[in-house]
This record gives structure tokens, sequence and C-alpha cells, in this order.
């Protein structure tokens, strides 16, 4: 289905007023007003846009069209005047539309005067001392010397950690070769912080297994280590 698309509703209420071919005044306003509101409500249905700016005109259309049927209605100063720039809008409306249509059938038909001459502009590429061969060989030299050197890093190398497995594993022969020995012999002269922290977790863990007993006397003392029970030791 073919749909008329309107400019704004200035042109549809023009366009409903020609087709009657009525002078642009209340009445015809009042008679145009039905067919206006049943094309928006169209539009509507629909969902074009820009339909809101449709039914604020229609509003306006509503108060003529009360006033015409209740010619004993009195308006306010202010309906009144919304009435009449309505009308003086649309008058300015038609003849500006008027105008471009008329424009729009003779634009570039009847050529008065022919365009004024434009020199031509067309890009010429020419050479300076800058682009020949030698200034473009050192200036690719001086590209390369600025380049970012890679540095070379210092290679690191990592000592093995021993796991807590093989620490626990280490506690337990300990203890069973001489029962008693203080934490500081578990470490066998490693004092590395990761090898410290890995023999008191393994301690920790010997606890809470039951397997050994400790005890410190003073605080921040070295830490003394007890195989549970007294039986013979064993010598590997």
């Amino acid at each position: 289905m073919k749909t008329e698309v309107f400019e704004g509703p200035l042109d549809l209420l023009l366009d409903l007023v020609e087709k009657r071919k009525l002078l642009i005044n209340d009445i015809s306003l009042a008679e145009v007003t039905d067919e206006y509101m049943r094309t928006v409500a169209e539009m509507q249905e629909r969902s074009l846009p820009g339909t809101a700016q449709f039914i604020v005109l229609a509003a306006t259309l509503l108060l003529i069209k009360s006033k015409s049927l209740l010619p004993v209605l009195d308006l306010t100063e202010e309906e009144e005047s919304s009435i009449e720039d309505l009308e003086e809008r649309l008058k300015l409306y038609q003849i500006y539309r008027n105008a471009g249509k008329t424009i729009e059938d003779t634009f570039g038909k009847n050529i008065c005067h022919e365009r004024q001459f434009v020199a031509k502009n067309d890009p010429i590429f020419t050479t300076d001392k800058f682009t020949e061969l030698s200034e473009l060989k050192d200036a690719m030299h001086r590209v390369l010397q600025e380049l970012p050197k890679k540095e070379l890093k210092p290679k690191v190398q990592v000592r093995k950690v021993i796991s807590l497995e093989e620490m626990i594993d280490r506690l337990k022969n300990r203890v069973e070769s001489q029962m008693r020995l203080k934490f500081s012999e578990l470490l066998e002269e490693n004092q590395e912080p990761t090898t410290i922290i890995v023999g008191f977790l393994a301690v920790l863990e010997s606890v809470k297994q039951g397997s050994i007993l400790v005890a410190q006397v003073e605080r921040f003392d070295d830490i003394e280590i007890e195989r549970v029970g007294f039986s013979t030791p064993k010598y590997y």
C-alpha cells in the first residue's frame, strides 16, 4: 500500500485544503479537521516517525471545529491567537511551497550565464634536494641508527626448592635415626628463607599427624623435635 509522506503537519493540512479547493480560513479548516484526524490516526497505526508534531496541530483544529459547531462558544484570547496564528502560518507555507515547486521545475533548465573560468588545479610533483638519492640514503641511515636496541638481560638461574613432601621425609628419617634433633639441624646449613618456611611447614604437618613432639623453651629459641615413643632408633 502506498503511503503519502508529508514534510510536516502544515504540509498535510495544506494538501487537504487545496484538494477541496478551499480558501485558507477558519471555515475551511473546520471542514478538513475530520480528514486530518483520520490521516494522523493512520500514521500512528503505521508507527510513522514525527507523528507527535501532527498531534499538536490537531489540538488547534479541534478547537476550530468546536467553534464552528458551537458559535456561542467563547474562546480565550490565547485560543483566538492560536487560530489566527495557524491561518497565517498556513498562508505563508502555501506561498513558500508554491515558490519551491516553481524553482524545482525551472532549476537548471534556463541557464542565464556560464560558469566562471576555473583554472586547473592538478597536483604536480616537483622534486627538491631532499628527495635526491644521497639524501634519502642518509635519512634511512639515521632512522636505522635511532632504532631502539635490544638489551640483553642477564640469565637468571633458578635454584631447585625442596618440596614439602621431601622435607617431611627428611624429618621422618632424622627422628627415626636419632629420636631428638633441633630445627636448625633439619635445615642442613641451608638457611634460605624458602627452605626455612618449607621446613617449618613440615614440622607443623608432622605434629598434626602425631608422629613428633616439639618444644620451645624460650621465645625465638631453636625448636626441639622429638619422636613420639621411645623405640629403638633406626640406622641407615
